[in-house]
């Protein structure tokens, strides 16, 4: 059994399959979540409000609304990632006005996702609140 303790050969050719090309976004996937914090941040976040949309019995149309908010957040979080580690990786430990102006872009488009976020989410939950706490009154 000495092939395994052969280091792994880094790929630099195509993949040969379609499960190769999705374990490598699965990675890409598992790192994101991993080492990126607001990648956590939303996770928890959009967590919360599958669970406040399963307790409040949001319909279909309501389901879809809040499903692409947390995604439309997490895929821009995932670009802005992208973003900072091209930046990173092309600028190495030098400051670059034009590497700053590309990371704060896309951590605005971040931003800006969340705020669409956050109004999703009002729309949606702030009724259904309302009237749970009207009816304690």
């Amino acid at each position: 059994m000495a092939w395994k303790n052969k280091p792994e050969q880094p790929q630099v050719g195509k993949n040969h399959s379609f499960w190769q090309s999705w374990l490598h976004a699965w990675t890409g996937l598992k790192t994101v979540v991993r080492e990126e914090r607001n990648m956590q941040t939303h996770m928890v976040l959009g967590t919360v409000a599958l669970l406040a949309g399963w307790f409040f019995g949001l319909t279909v149309n309501q389901w879809l609304w809040l499903c692409l908010a947390i995604f439309l957040v997490m895929l821009c979080e995932i670009n802005n990632t992208i973003a900072e580690n091209i930046c990173d990786l092309i600028t190495g430990p030098h400051y670059q006005p034009l590497a700053k102006k590309v990371k704060d872009i896309a951590a605005g488009a971040v931003v800006f996702a969340a705020a669409f976020a956050v109004l999703i989410g009002l729309i949606l939950f702030v009724p259904k609140i309302w009237q749970l706490v009207s009816t304690w009154w």
